[in-house]
């Protein structure tokens, strides 16, 4: 799965919420849906979003479908989020030497 693809289900509000409330533990469709102001209907299209993502894991018990979150759905977004980190890192200690190097002939 691609980090895009992710950052793109998780822009909707409601499918961010989802995901909050799954990442305290595995749910229903119907117990999600009590929590929320939209139909079962609608809660089960956020979760095949979340899903196509790659950002779930679903298992049968019984005759329910439990959603949880997938670690490894959200490690490619994580890794991403790290670079993105490490970049920034890196750039503002390469100008922090710069001004310190600065400060230093003046």
């Amino acid at each position: 799965m691609s980090y895009g693809l992710i950052l793109s289900a998780l822009a909707d509000p409601t499918r961010r919420a989802i995901v909050e409330q799954l990442a305290r533990e595995p749910k229903s469709v119907g117990e999600l849906a009590h929590g929320f102001p939209v139909s079962r209907p609608a809660i089960s299209q956020h979760l095949k979003v979340l899903n196509d993502a790659g950002v779930l894991a679903v298992t049968s018990q019984g005759a329910r479908r439990v959603y949880r979150l997938d670690p490894k759905g959200m490690a490619e977004l994580r890794q991403w989020l790290d670079s993105l980190w490490d970049t920034a890192l890196a750039a503002f200690a390469a100008e922090a030497e710069t001004m310190a190097k600065d400060n230093q002939r003046k």
